[in-house]
């Protein structure tokens, strides 16, 4: 298939149009502004998405939680990388189904079969993860807190 220089056009506004190739530029400072862009991301999913909430909330729990052991040394640098990692899996699955929903709402406002297949299987594994983050808390945490309760 012959290309056109239409090809590298792509749309950043409604009605405007910007070449792909400078778009995709490379350097320092086209780096920096990729964090903002991540920032944007964030501050999105947090100000609308409920999901995004609660795991915050979780999160900024098990960070206090972990201190407060770390400080009675009941806990080590095991359970504090494990944290970070299954906290880190949670949010960035929260932030994927986040930008499913967003392509999907995108592409249409009316119910389609694949476009609820393709929200669920995006809700589901956020769900997956968190369970897991869950079952790993459990695991981590209940000895401690069963020591702690004198059973």
């Amino acid at each position: 298939m012959k290309k056109t220089s239409q090809d590298n056009i792509i749309p950043t506004k409604v009605g405007e149009k910007l070449d792909r190739n400078t778009l995709k530029q490379r350097g320092f400072f086209r780096f920096l502004k990729s964090f903002g862009y991540s920032i944007d991301g964030l501050k999105y999913a947090y100000k609308n998405e409920q999901s995004m909430l609660i795991h915050i909330l979780v999160t900024i729990f098990v960070i206090v939680l972990n201190i407060v052991l770390t400080i009675m040394d009941k806990i080590g640098k095991e359970v504090w990388w494990i944290s970070l990692i299954v906290i880190g899996m949670v949010l960035a699955a929260e932030l994927i189904n986040t930008a499913i929903e967003a392509v999907v709402d995108m592409v249409t406002t009316d119910y389609h079969p694949l476009a609820k297949i393709a929200k669920d299987c995006g809700s589901a594994a956020t769900f997956i993860l968190a369970m897991m983050a869950l079952a790993i808390g459990i695991v981590v945490y209940g000895p401690i807190f069963l020591e702690f309760l004198g059973v």
